[in-house]
């Protein structure tokens, strides 16, 4: 299962982007976006973010 972004609150700092281990998250239109078929729900990304935008 991969882990959700909240688009709302997502304010594309790219801070998930940087911690991934797999390279799952990338931004698109200034909004983080998860690869659901190579995020390996680590929860890297929940811990990192500062907006609180993505949860399992």
């Amino acid at each position: 299962m991969a882990v959700k972004i909240d688009k709302d609150t997502c304010t594309g700092c790219g801070s998930c982007v940087d911690v991934c281990p797999v390279s799952a998250l990338s931004i698109e239109n200034d909004k983080a976006v998860v690869d659901e078929e190579t995020c390996i729900d680590c929860g890297a990304c929940i811990t990192t973010c500062p907006v609180e935008a993505i949860s399992e």
